[in-house]
């Protein structure tokens, strides 16, 4: 295995994995731990990796959140086509939950029109998106505004979400993976996404590749909570099969 090919593999663990350690790599990989630290070295140069000791993390891991108008151009085309997949689950009719985030926001603006649903947000553009739906009942689940993501967190909305029981809820991460589950970084929002997973009969997750091995400070749900995981082409075959095993249905857009 050549150096570029060799560092590939190492970043396509860290992402599916949330880190590497030199030790399992130089074993798994056949060449020496000094090797191993060069090629960190160099995929940290690239701004891929961060070093840390013994191993390294993605960069994915230690960004800070950022705000929806910034999230909402980041991978435009895969939330898309995420999005129009993730209608094939869909009741006919019945109850769902939307959770706050970009890609699930691209999924209710394709909701269609001929459906009797009553829907259920933490997310104030969602709910404006379809309150001019006629067939739809739509409803928001109260609580703080968090300025940040524009969903609705605290007492408020998990004394909401603690009274309903859903078909399917959609809900969004900022990182999954087989070993950390569904993560985001602020803890108001992973306790209502927690409780939007429990209110559920059926648990849909939308997110693009960016968020797979990606580990955030908060988990909210394991991914044994997860029946469907839509996502796109740009995860490899290797990890979609690293998830199915975990008994997860991913689906690639």
């Amino acid at each position: 295995m050549y150096a570029p090919e060799r560092q590939q593999e190492i970043l396509r663990r860290a992402r599916a994995v949330g880190r590497v350690d030199v030790a399992t790599l130089a074993g798994d990989l056949a060449v020496t731990s000094e090797t191993v630290r060069r090629d960190l070295d160099a995929l940290e140069r690239q701004g891929l990796l961060r070093r840390v000791h013994g191993g390294a993390l993605p960069v994915e891991r230690l960004r800070f959140e950022p705000g929806v108008a910034e999230r909402a151009a980041t991978m435009a085309a895969e939330k898309e086509r995420i999005a129009k997949v993730a209608l094939d689950y869909l009741p006919r009719e019945g109850t769902i939950l939307v959770d706050a985030g970009t890609t699930t926001a691209r999924f209710a603006e394709q909701l269609p029109d001929d459906r009797e649903l009553t829907v259920v947000t933490n997310a104030l553009p969602i709910a404006l998106t379809l309150s001019a739906r006629p067939r739809l009942t739509v409803l928001t689940v109260g609580g703080r505004v968090r300025g940040r993501t524009l969903a609705l967190v605290d007492r408020w909305a998990l004394r909401s979400l603690g009274e309903i029981h859903v078909d399917v809820a959609f809900v969004a991460a900022n990182g999954v993976s087989v070993g950390g589950g569904l993560t985001t970084p602020d803890l108001a929002e992973a306790t209502v996404k927690e409780a939007m997973v429990a209110a559920a009969d059926r648990v849909v997750l939308l997110a693009d590749h960016t968020k797979v091995g990606v580990d955030k400070f908060c988990r909210f749900a394991d991914i044994g909570a997860v029946d469907v995981f839509v996502t796109d082409a740009g995860v490899d075959d290797e990890t979609a099969a690293v998830f199915r095993d975990a008994g997860v249905d991913m689906v690639r857009a």
